[in-house]
């Protein structure tokens, strides 16, 4: 439950990051596809 309630807060959060950033979309694509990994290797 918790899971989804944090993963619901970073989709949120990374939604209105991009929003924000006014990024082009190829920006985008490579955010959504590497962010996570670092993100995943720095909080392990």
């Amino acid at each position: 439950m918790s899971g989804a309630v944090s993963g619901t807060i970073w989709f949120i959060g990374f939604l209105f990051t991009i929003g924000y950033a006014n990024l082009v979309w190829w920006k985008i694509l490579l955010g959504i596809v590497i962010w996570p990994y670092f993100l995943g290797q720095a909080l392990a």
